[in-house]
């Protein structure tokens, strides 16, 4: 008995599916709720993913203009100022 509950621990920890006495699966069970939840779960992943991969962008804008020279940011500016003229 001890030996089934320790076996049934180590499973589970591991993630391992458990079956039950007619070896249908006890843990983790997959319904159609779980399956419409995992699809909304990675969705949602990406979206997030993409969002980040912008604000890396803009922070990367952001430390190059931080860090530039100041002469160099004023060059830049007034190259836009006289291009939009």
């Amino acid at each position: 008995m001890i030996g089934w509950m320790f076996t049934t621990w180590l499973r589970i920890k591991n993630g391992y599916p458990l079956d039950g006495a007619w070896g249908q699966a006890v843990y983790p069970q997959k319904n159609d709720e779980m399956v419409e939840r995992i699809k909304l779960i990675s969705q949602e992943n990406a979206q997030l993913r993409a969002e980040l991969s912008s604000v890396k962008d803009r922070l990367a804008n952001v430390e190059r203009i931080v860090t530039d020279s100041s002469h160099a940011l004023d060059r830049e500016i007034e190259a836009l100022r006289v291009s939009k003229n």
